[in-house]
């Protein structure tokens, strides 16, 4: 019996992602249509070679067997029971009854879904997403549909997950100073913000355990904002990923490091990419500033 059949690529560019388009073909004639993702950087892919993807294929097909999926539930359960998202709990129930493709519009009545798909895949889960469909339920065009892969949450993740206590000592030890705005502010409005992007992680990037971060480790690798000024920063970020254009704070062109271009030496993903980044305002808000402040100052 065939496995699987390829049927093209295809990509989400607001996320940087990018798919194989496949059939699965498991027992009882049941055919499964998905997009395997193949650049998905909360899990750490990126796939670029035919046949390590042919691979990676063949092991998602072995993973998402639905005779795995009702043990794939079960262990999803205990993880939910003591998480307070009732919004992002509903999202991901719709998702794992069907495993299949799902207008978001038609079958999740919340219009601030994409925080709740955001949240999913913080927390490990692998979701495909195909823009500007038809969809026959609601009889509309343009509709965005979200599918969800019972692959392993966080089996390959190159995306360290933490909890709330954890946030809690970061935003103590940086004095709960946002950064965007150079003041001290209440703790309820600031995000822990990875200085180094995770659009640019890797395997090689993760660390198997955040709880024992000392503070110094804390001040070089975390600064605090708004969760607004987080996903303006995460849309910099992408943009500087995908076309290597690096970002410029308040329309401000000057770089403690470097200049506009990504230097063409450094790697665009890894550990060593982070060098990549160094010298641009969104990375370390608080260096940046002070360097113009120095330069102002001096001329």
């Amino acid at each position: 019996m065939k496995k699987f059949e390829i049927n093209g690529k295809s990509q989400n560019t607001k996320a940087s992602e990018r798919y194989v388009d496949v059939t699965f073909f498991y027992e009882h004639n049941f055919q499964w249509e998905l997009s395997v993702p193949i650049e998905y950087r909360r899990t750490g892919i990126n796939i670029e070679q035919e046949d390590e993807i042919k691979s990676y294929i063949k092991e998602v097909y072995d993973l998402c067997n639905p005779k795995n999926w009702e043990k794939w539930r079960r262990e999803q359960s205990i993880f939910w029971k003591d998480k307070q998202k009732k919004e992002t709990w509903e999202l991901f129930n719709i998702l794992q009854k069907t495993f299949q493709w799902t207008c978001i519009t038609c079958n999740y009545n919340n219009s601030n879904w994409a925080r709740r798909n955001q949240d999913l895949k913080e927390m490990g889960y692998t979701i495909a997403t195909k823009l500007n469909c038809n969809c026959d339920q609601c009889n509309q065009k343009r509709r965005t549909f979200i599918l969800l892969l019972p692959l392993p949450r966080g089996s390959i993740s190159g995306y360290e997950a933490w909890n709330q206590d954890l946030r809690n000592k970061i935003i103590s030890v940086l004095n709960n100073h946002d950064v965007y705005e150079d003041k001290q502010v209440k703790k309820e409005s600031l995000l822990a913000d990875h200085k180094f992007p995770e659009i640019r992680w890797n395997l090689s990037t993760r660390r198997d355990s955040l709880e024992d971060l000392t503070e110094e480790e804390i001040k070089r690798d975390f600064q605090l904002m708004t969760n607004q000024r987080n996903l303006q920063k995460r849309e910099v970020c992408r943009k500087c990923y995908q076309t290597g254009e690096r970002g410029t704070p308040f329309g401000i062109e000057f770089w403690y490091e470097g200049n506009r271009q990504w230097d063409q030496n450094i790697p665009t993903t890894g550990k060593e990419a982070e060098k990549g980044c160094i010298g641009c305002g969104w990375y370390d808000f608080e260096k940046w500033r002070k360097a113009l402040n120095e330069k102002l100052n001096s001329d």
